[in-house]
């Protein structure tokens, strides 16, 4: 699909946006509204809320309202939706769908934007397919003139998918899945405080409806002894191999952890929940245990930064898709692969997302998960080889040592912990290096349940250390693990999520502060060296008003009218090394001076609580990931370079960085990233981040250009090479999650 070369501030005039929210609830949803309403409104649109979902685009009246740029001020940070969602029987029938045109036809709105499940988005292509001959009908019917039909006469319609529950194909990520782990993670951080202090075992039930995902994902990133998931149901016999697990005291750990699914059942299709196992391990084992059910707590609290950013994204992406829409482009729904926004024909996800439950209910599992997407897969297969594979008896001959090098970042510890285990399982003698290069003299073996709870600990429990050492001859791999997502060959560093969550959670109280005394204005300035990742996905996230970056350059003209525009966003963002001379405290005094009698100015320095805490989901599971994939390349390049009883590596390609580019997981020598990085300021040359720049900005009313052309075309949903009767075979979905490895 070619796109259009118009002015970007004039696509939309003379048209009309509608955007609701339907189903079930989801952090994020938003920002997605708030994207859709302020790039609406910056081409030239007018745009409406409708609330209450499809019960208010049947109802009308009051429920649909002309939206204003400021009417989504100081929503960005709000959990839930706060236009409303409800379930609505009157628009499953035709009845209520012509009500529905009635009222948008009055308004002149032919762009739907829908936010939510597979089933709201099928309800509003259902919508679209049938519109023509809704207006015929209205016509006949005299409640719409010829003259209005014929204004209205094609309906566009664009979805975004929001649902906890990642349960969508064609989409890597949906709006609240993030959000939702940042919940369930603080609930099992908590409960496995006090499991430690009482040798106990703790069944966590989690949401998901008919996908595991969200269950899989926090399995991973507790290191849980055991998952349920409704693709993959443990095989016959489960019981008893469960309660081996437990039993297993050499392992020496004062903590069990069981997650559940909400739709887990056995190989005959019965349910499983956290009561019978509960009663299971009681009766068998007599071992003190607890139950949790999170239930809609998942739903709840402040989206992520991840989900803002998230719905931002495809909120602006789903305007634009809405306004370069011509009556044969197909009902289409906004996703994310990768780092990019794409446009997949809606029925076509819709379609695979139904795959995977007709997968399950043939029994068919291994088809189920590979349906989900080869992430999902990989999940699956990490979890297996660090919860279920025990040590084999016989070692190999081969010692690897693991050091942290650098300053210490949330997530090290998940990587340590994973690379160790999957180290274990392939026979090797695992070294751990305490206090960086300077620690090789004492590496000393490390043991399986010596990195037991590592997952949710922050920082590096190794130590680290910054000293330069001559380079050995032996296979490495450097695991990017920094705040400042600054190493050249990964798109994400781990910890650096982390970071990210610490900075929108601080910016988020510094809001609320200058929103109740009014009049005050605040200058963050974060972490990150000279690359300014933190500081502008923290301004986007918080919904500042500038964010400004080494890489970015900015003069005096620049900070004059951000003066100016603070008295609509009271917030900027500055990276700590962005200009020499444009200090943190020039800023400050320039502020201070420009709105006296106007506005009062405060500053924070972010500092090291940066690098603190514990880590997100993301980076929990980001590490585990880096840290298995890591030692697998290792063994095989062992084998590769051992000869007569040596082993000697000093080719290009046995010095790698395990990098994430878009979608996949690679091994890049570190040589030929030399070419790529700027090594005075220690930043790559490009950075794929800084193209969400003008999105921040316009979504802040700066007059700016956004270039069209970098937009997504609609594409197709991938086939996946799934064993199944040729009269199955469907289009399958691209990888799901944003730490994709194929």
């Amino acid at each position: 699909m070619s796109h259009t070369s118009m002015d970007p501030t004039k696509m939309g005039i003379g048209r009309s946006i509608a955007v609701l929210t339907s189903g079930g609830d989801a952090q994020g949803m938003n920002a997605a509204v708030r994207a859709t309403v302020r790039v609406g409104i910056y081409t030239g649109a007018k745009v409406y809320f409708v609330h209450e979902g499809y019960q208010g685009l049947v109802d009308g009246g009051d429920n649909i309202k002309l939206a204003t740029w400021e009417s989504v001020s100081m929503m960005l940070q709000l959990g839930g939706t706060v236009i409303g969602s409800a379930r609505c029987m009157d628009f499953r029938a035709r009845e209520g769908r012509m009500k529905a045109a009635l009222n948008l036809v009055k308004l002149g709105i032919t762009n739907l934007c829908v936010i939510g499940g597979d089933g709201s988005l099928t309800g509003a292509n259902q919508f679209r397919k049938e519109w023509a001959t809704l207006l015929v009908d209205l016509v006949k019917a005299g409640k719409i003139t010829d003259d209005e039909a014929r204004k209205s006469c094609h309906l566009n319609i664009v979805g975004m998918v929001g649902s906890i529950d990642n349960d969508f194909c064609g989409t890597d990520m949906t709006i609240g899945t993030d959000s939702a782990l940042h919940r369930i993670i603080e609930v099992v951080d908590a409960i496995t405080t006090t499991a430690q202090s009482h040798q106990r075992t703790f069944i966590l039930e989690v949401m998901g409806r008919h996908c595991g995902y969200l269950a899989l994902v926090t399995a991973l990133a507790c290191g849980a002894d055991w998952v349920f998931i409704p693709e993959m149901p443990p095989d016959e016999g489960w019981e008893g191999h469960l309660c081996r697990r437990l039993a297993d005291v050499a392992r020496g750990s004062r903590l069990n952890v069981i997650i559940v699914a909400e739709g887990a059942m056995d190989r005959a299709g019965n349910p499983i929940s956290s009561e019978d196992i509960k009663k299971l391990v009681e009766k068998n084992l007599g071992f003190d245990t607890r139950t949790t059910v999170l239930g809609h707590v998942q739903r709840g609290g402040t989206p992520s930064a991840f989900d803002r950013i998230l719905g931002s994204r495809m909120g602006v992406e789903a305007v634009m898709a809405l306004l370069e829409a011509t009556p044969e482009t197909p009902a289409c729904v906004v996703s994310l692969s990768g780092n990019q926004a794409v446009r997949l024909p809606l029925m076509e996800c819709v379609q695979v997302t139904k795959d995977v439950t007709t997968a399950m209910a043939e029994k068919r599992w291994e088809d189920a998960i590979k349906l989900r997407g080869k992430s999902f897969e990989n999940n699956w297969n990490t979890y297996k080889m660090l919860a279920h594979i025990n040590p084999p008896d016989t070692k190999s001959n081969i010692n690897v040592a693991i050091v942290n090098i650098g300053a210490p970042c949330a997530g090290m510890n998940a990587a340590v912990r994973s690379a160790v285990r999957i180290g274990i399982i392939q026979g090797h003698n695992m070294l751990a290096v305490h206090d960086g290069f300077e620690g090789l003299a004492q590496g000393k073996p490390i043991t399986w349940t010596g990195v037991s709870g590592w997952t949710g600990k922050g920082g590096s429990e190794l130590g680290t250390k910054r000293d330069k050492y001559e380079e050995l001859c032996i296979p490495m791999v450097v695991i990017p693990a920094t705040v400042s997502n600054n190493v050249p060959g990964s798109d994400f560093s781990i910890g650096a999520d982390t970071a990210l969550n610490t900075i929108t959670s601080t910016c988020d109280r510094i809001k609320q502060s200058a929103a109740g005394t009014k009049r005050r204005v605040f200058i963050i300035e974060t972490a990150g060296g000279y690359c300014g990742y933190l500081a502008t996905m923290a301004g986007l996230a918080a919904g500042a008003d500038a964010a400004y970056i080494y890489e970015d350059k900015f003069g005096i003209r620049d900070l004059e009218i951000s003066s100016v525009h603070l008295l609509i966003i009271p917030l900027c963002v500055r990276n700590e090394n962005c200009n020499a001379n444009y200090t943190t405290d020039f800023i400050f005094a320039l502020y201070s001076e420009e709105g006296k009698g106007i506005f009062d100015c405060r500053k924070n320095v972010l500092g090291h609580m940066q690098q603190g805490g514990t880590p997100t989901p993301f980076d929990r599971n980001f590490g585990t990931k880096m840290g298995s994939k890591a030692v697998l390349w290792i063994t095989e390049k062992l084998k590769e370079v051992y000869r007569h009883g040596r082993i000697f590596a000093n080719t290009p390609d046995s010095a790698c960085v395990l990098g994430m580019k878009k979608r996949a997981l690679t091994f890049q020598p570190l040589a030929e990233l030399k070419e790529q990085t700027d090594f005075v300021h220690r930043i790559p040359k490009t950075s794929w981040w800084l193209k969400l720049r003008p999105i921040m900005k316009i979504l802040a009313k700066y007059n700016i250009s956004l270039d069209t052309s970098e937009h997504a075309h609609m594409e197709h949903v991938i086939k996946k090479r799934v064993s199944m009767p040729a009269p199955l075979m469907k289009k399958a979905c691209p990888p799901t999650k944003h730490e994709e490895e194929e």
